[in-house]
């Protein structure tokens, strides 16, 4: 499976496939983690918060490719991606492993991945930098087999979008 994660509503329904699913996080319901780790202790692979959050995460953890498109905020996801992707802690596990000599999370029968982040916003080169470094630290977390960002302005999102959506038919 394929899945598109925007934190704004993006006109590609038309341009989407079966295969690949579309979803626009700013339509959800997702409450902020509340760090008590019942996902790993009370019920494990499963967040105790019952929220629209519990719908997403499992088609993260089953994509074999994922594009996340958010606007960068002070060289980071903007909030409503970063709600989600601190939701999505129920598919890694509080184990710690080893990896290029950095701690990172063990994942719970997450399917390998290539990822697209693509990154917008009228941003400068030192926030795009700390981007950049914030991607790369979460790439090696969630075990991409592959990743990439794309910086683009605003209106050039959607193309952006449907640009990482050919690459997948090829």
């Amino acid at each position: 499976m394929k899945l598109i994660l925007s934190d704004t509503p993006l006109n590609i329904s038309s341009e989407i496939s079966n295969g690949i699913k579309y979803i626009d996080l700013s339509e959800l319901k997702i409450a902020n983690c509340v760090g008590c780790f019942g996902c790993w202790t009370k019920t494990p692979g499963k967040c105790v918060i019952r929220d629209d959050a519990v719908k997403v995460y499992p088609l993260i953890a089953e994509s074999d490719a994922v594009i996340y498109v958010s606007r960068i905020k002070y060289g980071g996801y903007d909030t409503v991606m970063k709600t989600m992707l601190e939701r999505a802690i129920p598919i890694q596990m509080a184990f710690i492993r080893l990896l290029d000599g950095e701690t990172h999370h063990v994942q719970r029968a997450v399917a390998l991945k290539k990822a697209v982040i693509i990154a917008y916003g009228d941003t400068g080169e030192e926030e795009r930098e700390v981007f950049r470094r914030l991607a790369e630290r979460n790439a090696k977390n969630m075990s991409f087999k592959s990743w990439r960002i794309v910086f683009v302005n605003e209106n050039e999102t959607e193309s952006a979008v449907m640009e990482a959506v050919k690459e997948w038919r090829k």
